[in-house]
């Protein structure tokens, strides 16, 4: 059952701080999974939080500190020692315990991993603080279980057991050289089932899947989500094994670049949450606000250009919020399934190939909707064929090149490496706007003569 956190539980809690009881409290939370203790301590007071987190032990505050919001986290490490720091990173994966040290305040950094005790638990991870973090060595762990080709079955057994010590899960055994290049991979099932005396070089399974310590963490994301990997080994440019990802990491890869993705698309160029401040949301928003603004001017400016059609066919602009949204919206759903194709390396084909199809769905899909308007607008509003005729001829218009703007759009901002997702936000709507608007009237004044 998933748990929920109460305003009971919080006054609980609170109770129990005020009381300084603290043996109830940690019956209490002891119970409790560390994910839900973070979440219940990003519910308190600061000094309450820090309270908590001082009565548990190790074990269970390193998960904690993970799990924490990096607000709270940062309040709670300034409150520790670099010793007390040390302590918890020793609990923590190599992987997670860089994450944290690369959050401290850079003096404090060298403090903290000279407190480490186990020495090699330190090493690999100032080994990992080399790379940067939207990288394949900035995601990768040390910890995994690694075997010689020129190993028998029994001697691999024996390094095996030495080696899952540190390893909190055993996805996969990598075969390597002996200068510790990355070969392939060890089936448990063949491990199992032949002979001890079996060199590994026989049995072992040459073809692996890896990258490279300079892969993009989008890049790892994709090959693993394209090949179902729940781990994925990191070779050096030698070639070398030097640490592994696990699917976690992966996950939480996946969740920043959709909410990154979402936040683009409504027209938010910096990573904000809810609970971030006035200014901080104000910095983010107000860019494609302004842009929006702006592409308003323009509207307004190219309106100004057919003002004599206000004289003569004023019902020409009970028509201009249909055609601009039709524009924008269409855009929007264009753009959308390219963007998707992109992240997911589904695009494939010559660009032209693809502008050629996306004409073609939008002649059907706007031939559809002109009959629709000539005979909703005719029967409904009252409105002159011609009038009709005019307005669906312009909306079948807007819609080609909405959703041709939608389609080359993102792809060109793709090839000149800038994200995608930019084109389904404010910037596509309002080109389509302006485009709708200039294409609208430009064919009603070809064909009414205004």
């Amino acid at each position: 059952m998933e748990f929920k956190i109460s305003r009971e539980l919080i006054t609980q809690i609170e109770q129990l701080i005020s009381e300084n009881n603290e043996k109830e409290l940690h019956d209490l939370l002891m119970e409790m999974h560390y994910a839900d203790i973070a979440e219940i301590m990003g519910e308190l007071d600061d000094s309450d939080a820090i309270y908590i987190f001082h009565i548990l032990d190790s074990e269970k505050t390193a998960e904690i500190l993970l799990e924490l919001d990096e607000e709270v986290r940062e309040k709670i490490l300034r409150e520790l020692s670099p010793k007390e720091i040390a302590e918890e990173l020793d609990e923590l994966s190599t992987d997670d315990a860089a994450d944290i040290i690369a959050e401290l305040p850079a003096e404090m950094k060298e403090e903290v991993i000279s407190e480490i005790q186990d020495v090699e638990h330190a090493k690999d991870i100032v080994d990992l603080l080399r790379y940067d973090e939207d990288t394949a060595g900035g995601l990768m762990g040390k910890e995994l279980v690694k075997v010689n080709e020129n190993w028998n079955v029994l001697t691999c057994v024996k390094e095996m057991r030495e080696q899952a010590v540190n390893v909190q899960r055993v996805h996969s055994i990598y075969v390597v050289d002996d200068e510790n290049r990355l070969k392939g991979r060890l089936s448990l099932k063949d491990l199992l089932t032949t002979s001890t005396k079996t060199p590994i070089s026989e049995v072992y399974i040459r073809k692996v899947d890896f990258v490279k310590v300079n892969t993009p963490d989008v890049e790892v994301a994709r090959i693993m989500q394209r090949y179902d990997l729940e781990a994925i080994p990191v070779i050096d440019e030698l070639g070398r094994l030097v640490g592994r990802i696990t699917i976690d990491d992966i996950v939480d890869v996946i969740k920043e670049e959709a909410d990154k993705d979402y936040q683009l698309a409504a027209g938010i160029s910096q990573d904000v949450e809810a609970d971030d401040s006035i200014l901080e949301l104000t910095r983010a928003r107000l860019p494609w606000l302004v842009l929006a603004l702006l592409g308003g001017f323009v509207t307004v400016k190219v309106l100004g250009f057919f003002e004599a059609a206000m004289e003569t066919n004023k019902e020409l602009f009970y028509f201009t919020p249909l055609i601009a949204a039709m524009a924008g919206n269409v855009g929007v759903q264009s753009s959308a399934i390219i963007v998707q194709g992109l992240a997911n390396n589904t695009i494939s084909g010559s660009l032209w190939r693809r502008l050629i199809k996306e004409v073609g769905l939008s002649l059907l899909n706007s031939s559809i909707l002109a009959v629709i308007l000539i005979l909703g607008s005719h029967f409904l509003l009252g409105v002159t064929y011609d009038l009709g005729l005019t307005v669906s001829i312009s909306l079948i218009s807007v819609i080609v090149i909405a959703s041709l703007i939608g389609t080359f759009v993102p792809i060109l901002l793709n090839k000149i490496g800038i994200d995608p997702a930019l084109a389904t936000g404010p910037f596509i709507t309002t080109s389509n706007d302006i485009c709708g608007i200039l294409i609208y009237f430009s064919i009603a004044k070809a064909i009414l003569g205004f």
